[in-house]
């Protein structure tokens, strides 16, 4: 049978069920949408429709942050660290981090993506190290070329327009976040360094075996190792989370933030900081959805932000 007489037979067929029943979420735009289709391969009236009728105006402006609200997250550049000194007298490590021109590089909405998110991008990059589809990423977006580019889940009231700057001041000297970062690569390694193993016996009855782990597995019963065994392997490179992280100090005029403790990654590495989800802050002393600068604030004259000690030392150890 040639290819022509099955195409009638199928449409007689169908003819003879009758007409489909059109299920009652289908709008009449959808049903013209497909039909227009079957005959044309440019965009339909009915998209250009819906496209208007689920496109969203997001404006830049202070709103009410309620206990459900979730706001954005920063990258950071880590940059080393210092250390301060309690009135015990007592060492503290401090991670100094640096926000380097964040800015909302995309909108991820309900009625387009299916979530409410934003894509923050960091740093700048040329457009030559930048791959195709990269380049058109921005441009569709209309932002500067970014170096690195994080998507942060958000709540709706949370949302803030394309090209949107996220400065240090997004934080509350006081406050807790989480920084989630990679760890320091340290290459392949053996069981003492990397599980802090003790090692064998150092003095009588051990050749050469010092450092080694002794003993994986069993006699004939089971007569295997079980997976997931302690053993000589690859150590750091891997994403971690540090929670409950305290800020210190921001620093408004060279976008620096203090925060006690150490952070994940080496000096130079990429970290993404938000606000902590067990400690959560102060729904009143937040920027919601983050702080917008006046237009004639005067940002290098601005003097650093340092957090409330109160009467207790939060740099002394918890007993």
């Amino acid at each position: 049978m040639s290819a022509a007489s099955r195409g009638i037979i199928d449409r007689l067929r169908l003819l003879s069920i009758g007409p489909r029943k059109i299920s009652p979420p289908t709008t009449a735009i959808s049903i013209f949408t497909t039909q227009f289709r079957r005959f044309s391969a440019e965009p339909s009236i009915g998209e250009s429709v819906i496209d208007q009728v689920q496109s969203r105006i997001i404006e830049a402006r202070t709103r009410v942050m309620t206990p459900n609200s979730k706001r954005t997250g920063v990258i950071a550049v880590k940059c080393g660290m210092t250390a301060l000194w309690d009135k015990w007298g007592a060492r503290v490590p401090i991670s100094i981090l640096w926000l380097d021109d964040n800015i909302v590089s995309q909108v991820k909405t309900p009625e387009n993506e299916g979530i409410s998110a934003l894509q923050v991008g960091c740093g700048h990059k040329k457009e030559k190290h930048l791959t195709k589809p990269e380049m058109g990423h921005f441009r569709a977006q209309g932002v500067p070329m970014k170096r690195k580019l994080r998507e942060f889940p958000v709540t709706e009231d949370a949302l803030l327009p394309i090209g949107s700057s996220i400065g240090v001041r997004h934080f509350v000297p006081g406050q807790y976040v989480d920084v989630t970062g990679i760890t320091r690569g340290k290459g392949f390694q053996g069981g003492m360094k990397r599980w802090n193993f003790k090692g064998m016996p150092a003095s009588h009855g051990a050749s050469k075996s010092h450092r080694s782990i002794g003993s994986t597995g069993q006699r004939d019963d089971p007569g295997k190792v079980f997976k997931g065994k302690k053993m000589p392997g690859r150590m750091g490179g891997k994403q971690r989370t540090v929670k409950n992280v305290w800020v210190y100090k921001v620093d408004p005029a060279r976008n620096l933030m203090w925060v006690k403790g150490q952070v994940p990654g080496a000096k130079g590495n990429f970290v993404f900081v938000k606000d902590a989800f067990y400690k959560k802050p102060d729904i009143s002393l937040l920027p919601f959805p983050t702080y917008f600068a006046p237009e004639d604030e005067d940002v290098t004259g601005l003097e650093p932000l340092l957090a409330d000690l109160g009467d207790s030392d939060p740099f002394m150890a918890a007993d």
